[in-house]
């Protein structure tokens, strides 16, 4: 690194020199960890800032500098925190914005966008003295790219605020001041940021490629991020702006109106934006059927929106029906329109369900809802949109059956047979694609043929979980057949050099092994599982070899973590049904958790997992107690690096899952057998050290509520398994002030837990108490003087067994 900043400070070097040195410099800094590069950010920097500098006569070197700079920042904390040091940073910076070379500004505004986020609590003087006006005046560059960096700016101000306003509000939770308070740069621009970025909205072309990121959709963002950051104050910048434009000739600018206005609908009050949204639904309704494909896209997913933020407003009997006849006919528009339109039509049945809840004033399915009269015509023209040739573009495919899937899973009991229906095409289309495997001719093709898959297999998942406990049989073997079917083209394990994997077109085709299939397969046995209960139990034996196949391929971490979640649900109704295949399956979960590849998240996942087991085997699950004790045990002891909120999730996870197998284990082991008590023994040995685990939950500052649910129930379940023998390992200052947290919690399912522990402890202790007095009477009246009853230990320990 010497020798490379040596070659950018020298002033003799050639300018070809100073550029290669630099660009080599930034590829270095974009690869190498930041730690490992964090003692040499001085010297970095010095070159960096040399080549940079205004004086510096060549453009390609100031831009290789800029580059550099901005694969650096992550490694210059320490320069930042320093006045003098960051001062010159930002002079160079900023003085590199307003070079006549448009990529040069393109890559000093990347570099501010990026300080902005890893330095906000540093920004103040500049914001002020400079970056204001240098970004506002980016926005208004004609030159595409600059503008785009300018709008990105702002859109991460805005990250920054929302994520400093949800650090503010844990804190005030907790009792603690923030580390970094927000400064409301967004706020306070807010009224010269909106007119710039509405007319920015206005400015797309139709021939624009939809996938491509362009000023015009980077504002959308930045307007919604400034509604959600700002609230209530963008209403009125935003609404005037609307008003007159919606009716505009031009298309543009009805599209941006429209899009102003969806964009503000998260974030400021509803109650304020709900007659404005009242007004201005019969006009987005007509514009269902503009002559512009890109307003009536807008417009589709603008009533998304209204039916996310403001559902009852969708749902008034005054705009229902003209909205679901314009919904239902732009299906049969372009795709990019149909897709916001399906994506409509799931917000619109969530919320109709949701509602329907609420009126009924139970948490049972509603009877009927808003939306049945109209089901069976949605539902239909749902599936006609799924089979659509052209369903492959703008991703309207996926789109459909997605929304078809929020109409099942919201369907009211009213609806049932338009259900059953849709589970039989659905199992049709199924059996249908399973036999086309043949024909795949490209990994194109392949591609296709797994996203078919997984979308009948989501679909088949939402509408068994509706079918009733008295229909599922019926249709069980041919869901299974079918599953089965499926798995068998995916599944199979292909080894290096083994000849296994299929070839198409002479390349090694290994997308056939998961592309999502498996993992929606999964996910779909476990609805059925659910809906046939215990009768699954004729499945298992053919199933099981597949089971233990996706078990295997922790490679793939979510196919492995469903089949896990499927094994948890297979633990919940089939009990000791399972037991002649528990000793594979512990072996094989064991393996996973000792495999150094196999990702975190599969461990917490894991260890609840022998709780399940432990619940469906009872007394039988005493075999395996010695490993998984031990195991448990182990993750109990597992520490993190604080500083790090993704590990600090992950330990907080794999807590639970260790209460969670704990409690599985002690409810599973109680019983009346022989076998019951000398299980629980067993695990007596381990009661010490499971309440020593609670204790250090409680006094750690990480702990979540969850954690102190699950810490309160384990409590309970502990007293209860094991009574007055662990009265002193309870009666602990550590173990009250878990319980304390519990009932002062704000889930009434915690504080129920907790009261109920509470009251266990209570119970036993006043037991405890009573039965001490009266032992202690009676030993008072044995070594009493009264010749009929003389101190004889034996003879009193006979009348104590008596009693």
């Amino acid at each position: 690194m010497e020798r490379l900043v040596e070659n950018v400070i020298t002033p003799n070097k050639t300018e070809a020199c100073k550029r290669s040195t630099l660009e080599g410099i930034g590829y270095i800094c974009q690869d190498i960890d930041p730690c490992i590069l964090a003692s040499q950010s001085n010297a970095i920097l010095t070159a960096i800032v040399c080549g940079m500098k205004k004086e510096e006569p060549s453009d390609s070197v100031r831009l290789a500098a800029t580059n550099a700079l901005l694969n650096s920042l992550e490694f210059t904390k320490h320069n930042f925190d320093v006045d003098n040091e960051r001062n010159y940073i930002m002079q160079v910076v900023c003085e590199s914005t307003q070079s006549p070379n448009p990529q040069i500004r393109v890559a000093a505004l990347q570099c501010l966008v990026k300080i902005m986020s890893l330095y906000y609590s540093y920004m103040e003087p500049y914001m002020k003295q400079a970056l204001f006006a240098i970004t506002l005046g980016a926005m208004k560059d004609s030159v595409p790219e600059v503008a785009l960096q300018g709008i990105e700016f702002w859109s991460t101000v805005c990250d920054e605020e929302i994520d400093l306003a949800i650090d503010v509000a844990e804190c005030f939770e907790k009792g603690q001041p923030p580390a970094v308070s927000s400064m409301f740069y967004a706020k306070g621009a807010l009224q010269f940021i909106v007119p710039i970025l509405m007319e920015i909205l206005a400015q797309q072309d139709e021939s624009m490629d939809d996938d491509e990121w362009n000023p015009s959709k980077a504002s959308g963002v930045c307007l919604m991020l400034l509604a959600q950051c700002c609230e209530d104050p963008i209403v009125n910048l935003v609404i005037p702006f609307v008003k007159e434009n919606i009716k505009k000739p031009d298309w543009r600018y009805r599209d941006a109106a429209v899009m102003s206005f969806g964009s503000i609908l998260e974030g400021p009050d509803p109650a304020a934006l709900k007659p404005l949204v009242e007004s201005a639904m019969p006009v987005i309704i007509e514009l269902l059927r503009d002559e512009s494909p890109a307003v009536r896209d807008t417009v589709a997913w603008t009533i998304g929106r209204v039916c996310e933020t403001l559902p009852e407003v969708a749902l008034h009997e005054a705009y229902l029906v003209p909205l679901l006849t314009g919904l239902v006919e732009g299906l049969s528009t372009e795709p990019r329109v149909a897709a916001n339109i399906c994506w409509a039509f799931s917000s619109l049945a969530e919320s109709a369900y949701d509602a329907a809840s609420e009126n009924s004033g139970h948490n049972g399915e509603p009877r009927t809802y808003i939306l049945s009269q109209y089901f069976n015509v949605i539902t239909e023209r749902l599936l006609a949109t799924s089979s659509r040739p052209d369903g492959g573009q703008h991703n309207l495919r996926n789109a459909a059956y997605s929304a078809l899937m929020a109409l099942m899973r919201s369907a009211a009991q009213d609806c049932y047979c338009e259900v059953q229906r849709v589970t039989l095409i659905v199992l049709e289309r199924l059996e249908s694609i399973i036999g086309l495997e043949h024909q795949i001719v490209s990994h194109q093709d392949r591609a296709q043929f797994n996203d078919l898959q997984s979308l009948l297999c989501g679909t088949l998942q939402s509408v068994l979980r509706k079918i009733s406990k008295e229909d599922a049989p019926v249709i069980s073997d041919k869901v299974m057949l079918a599953l089965m079917s499926m798995f068998r083209t995916t599944t199979t394990p292909a080894t290096e050099g083994s000849g296994d994997q299929s070839v198409i077109n002479g390349e090694t085709d290994k997308t056939k092994f998961s592309d999502g299939v498996q993992e929606d397969a999964l996910l779909a046995v476990s609805a059925l599982v659910e809906a046939v209960g215990e009768s699954f139990v004729k499945y298992v034996n053919d199933f099981m070899p597949i089971l233990v196949i996706c078990l295997r391929n922790h490679r793939e971490t979510q196919v492995c973590m469903n089949a896990v979640g499927l094994l948890g649900d297979m633990c919940r109704v089939l009990n000791k049904n399972l037991l002649p295949h528990c000793d594979g399956l512990i072996t094989i979960l064991m393996e996973i958790l000792q495999d150094i590849n196999a990702h975190k998240s599969l461990r917490p996942a894991i260890l609840s997992t022998f709780g399940d087991l432990s619940l469906a085997l009872g007394s039988e699950f005493w075999k395996y107690l010695p490993i998984v004790l031990e195991t448990l045990s182990q993750a109990t002891q597992a520490e993190v690096n604080l500083e790090d909120p993704d590990m600090v999730e992950y330990l907080n996870s794999l807590r639970t899952s260790c209460l969670e197998a704990y409690t599985g284990i002690i409810q599973g082991l109680k019983g009346d057998g022989p076998q019951s008590t000398a299980a629980l023994e067993f695990v007596a040995g381990h009661v010490s050290h499971i309440l020593s685990f609670i204790q250090h939950i409680g006094a750690d500052s990480i702990t979540t509520e969850d954690l102190i649910s699950a810490s309160c129930g384990l409590i309970g379940d502990l007293v209860s398994a094991y009574g007055s023998s662990i009265l002193s390992l309870v009666e602990v200052d550590g173990i009250a002030s878990v319980l304390q947290r519990g009932r002062r919690a704000k889930a009434s399912r915690t504080k129920n837990l907790a009261v109920w522990a509470t009251k266990e402890i209570r119970k036993l202790k006043n037991t405890t108490n009573s039965t001490t007095s009266l032992l202690l009477q009676d030993k008072k009246m044995f070594s009493s003087n009264d010749p009929l009853f003389p101190l004889n230990s034996l003879s009193y320990d006979l009348y104590i067994l008596r009693k």
